[in-house]
């Protein structure tokens, strides 16, 4: 489906890029044992406009990550109404006061970390019907300005999303502190997961994406090497 009239210079660029991850995602799947297509790439496109996401599209992507639920509501209702298969991902911090057009919006909500948040987010899905997949955000290197439920308190808090909230919890995600060892907070989250018997691991970026697939990452989360440089922001 054709969805836009995209440059064909930034269309084939993009297009390159996600080959070329493509690529390496396949070899670092190869080289940790693990199965072809394994791993699923999230192309995270905050900050970049709609015009820059179509050619992701243009090429067959269809798995995006947003930071934003106002950003990714204003670029993706008229996305997913040319491309209706897209699946959108909620990788950044969400207020209880956004939780209803996060539900009504996103495929999977990566980001649930506090009791207050899941038990809006779970009436929020039993007010609508539409239940979209939820990770639990640990908080690996406990830093007191990141979201994430804290490692020692993850499990209880995991319980809590499927038995008093209800919530459909089908993994974790985690964002490692840039200045640490990143290998050790990706085997931290796969035994947070191994114990609570969940299957989805998203975890890994640009920098960092091939060895979180060596400790069983299934979502890496992409956004320069497949878009390129941020763009800014408005203040």
């Amino acid at each position: 489906m054709q969805v836009s009239e995209a440059p064909a210079a930034e269309t084939v660029g993009v297009a390159a890029r996600l080959r070329a991850v493509a690529e390496r995602i396949a070899d670092a799947e190869a080289a940790a044992g693990r199965e072809p297509g394994s791993v699923e790439l999230v192309a995270v496109a905050k900050t970049h406009p709609a015009e820059v996401v179509r050619h992701a599209l243009e090429a067959g992507h269809r798995a995006f990550g947003e930071n934003r639920v106002q950003e990714a509501k204003a670029k993706w209702l008229a996305l997913r109404e040319a491309v209706p298969d897209a699946a959108l991902h909620l990788i950044g911090p969400l207020q209880t006061n956004k939780a209803r057009d996060a539900v009504a919006l996103f495929d999977t909500i990566e980001t649930v970390d506090r009791p207050k948040l899941a038990a809006t987010l779970a009436r929020e899905m039993d007010r609508t019907g539409r239940r979209p997949s939820c990770l639990v955000e640990v908080n690996t290197g406990e830093e007191t300005r990141k979201a994430g439920i804290l490692p020692a308190k993850a499990d209880a808090f995991i319980a809590a999303c499927r038995d008093e909230y209800g919530l459909p919890v089908e993994g974790l995600m985690c964002v490692p502190p840039l200045d640490e060892e990143p290998a050790l907070h990706f085997a931290l989250l796969a035994e947070i997961a191994r114990r609570n018997g969940l299957e989805r691991l998203s975890m890994g970026m640009s920098a960092d994406f091939e060895t979180a697939i060596r400790f069983g990452a299934t979502h890496v989360r992409l956004g320069t090497a497949v878009f390129g440089p941020r763009r800014a922001t408005a203040p």
